[in-house]
């Protein structure tokens, strides 16, 4: 099993915008780590900064067809001086055979600026 992580930010603080940047995220670490099929999938814990209220993001991975039996539980992200506000995070939990190494995880928009070490691996690859 391994851990795949992802960060996200959206401009504002709508229902809209948090979906849409939850499920771009969740697609773009299933198709970065060729996962296709829903099995491989244990659960996912996402955490949103408490400037995120006007909905819950885990509702995109539950609407994701094949995805609406997985375990999602969300919760309010540390709040942390000078962090990236407006900001999503997942972490997938998965049944892969990969080297830590091996895994990708992703970070989109402002939140690049969490792991700017895995943000250029990713956009060299």
């Amino acid at each position: 099993m391994r851990a795949i992580r992802g960060a996200t930010t959206v401009k504002e603080n709508r229902a809209d915008e948090i979906y849409s940047a939850t499920d771009e995220l969740f697609r773009q670490i299933l198709q970065e780590n060729e996962l296709t099929n829903p099995e491989q999938l244990v659960s996912v814990i996402i955490t949103a900064t408490s400037d995120l209220n006007a909905a819950f993001p885990a509702r995109a991975i539950r609407e994701c067809e094949g995805f609406e039996s997985l375990p999602v539980m969300g919760m309010v992200e540390t709040d942390v001086p000078g962090a990236p506000r407006k900001c999503i995070r997942l972490m997938v939990h998965v049944e892969i055979d990969r080297q830590l190494a091996d895994v990708k995880h992703v970070y989109l928009n402002d939140a690049a600026k969490l792991r700017p070490d895995l943000a250029r691996k990713r956009d060299e690859a």
